[in-house]
């Protein structure tokens, strides 16, 4: 199997290096396997999904405003 380093990774994706390395610390990209201070992704590896929320509101901010209405 051939594994791509963070650098070859982040350029393939179009991410930066450190979303790569946050991703394969939290376990996000399987089979990315840590060798020493480095980690070593399969170059057959998906990019995983984004996350992030994206509608721009705050789930505090929502839950906030759901109790609210039922207190009236």
């Amino acid at each position: 199997m051939e594994y791509l380093s963070i650098r070859q990774v982040a350029e393939k994706w179009g991410l930066s290096p450190r979303i790569i390395n946050v991703l394969c610390s939290e376990g996000r990209i399987e089979g990315a396997t840590k060798i020493g201070s480095y980690w070593a992704v399969p170059a057959d590896s998906e990019k995983p999904d984004d996350a992030r929320i994206k509608s721009g509101k705050y789930m505090k901010k929502q839950h906030s405003e759901e109790t609210r209405d039922e207190v009236y």
